[in-house]
């Protein structure tokens, strides 16, 4: 027969395969949870011991997403999965200075070569706005790309 496991080590395994923010945790540990109090209990306890941290969920979440995606796409993640506003704000310093950059990346990846026509451009332009990239470092990307 085969032992039901626990609250806590359902917690811990998910844990040990990668960062969660708190409010996904709790998403995902609620249908085995009797009492919702008990819940709040263990992720306390979690965040307590750091094993649960929003700061590394954060780090790792960006991290991982910059190498496909803009600020904006990556900030409105960190929103979706609960992340506080302090760890979006300071999150989202870190990606900005760095973002032209990752958009190039992106851009080089993706087409490689500058657009022939205005259609063309149109097409790489819609394809960055899309993986969250803000109109300035679209517009910067293709141009320097023009340049290049």
């Amino acid at each position: 027969m085969a032992t039901v496991p626990s609250l806590r080590a359902r917690a811990l395994k998910a844990l040990g395969r990668r960062e969660h923010s708190r409010q996904e945790l709790l998403a995902k540990l609620q249908p085995f949870a009797e009492n919702p109090d008990e819940l709040d209990a263990l992720l306390d306890e979690l965040e307590k011991r750091g094993w649960l941290s929003e700061a590394r969920f954060v780090e790792q979440l960006t991290t991982t997403r910059r190498r496909k995606f803009g600020t904006a796409r990556i900030v409105h993640e960190l929103r979706e999965k609960g992340v506080s506003n302090d760890a979006i704000s300071a999150a989202q310093a870190q990606l900005k200075a760095g973002e032209v950059e990752a958009a190039r990346a992106v851009w080089k990846k993706k087409f490689g070569k500058l657009p022939r026509s205005l259609q063309e451009r149109g097409k790489q332009a819609r394809f960055l706005a899309g993986r969250g990239f803000s109109a300035e470092v679209v517009h910067a990307v293709l141009k320097k790309s023009c340049e290049d």
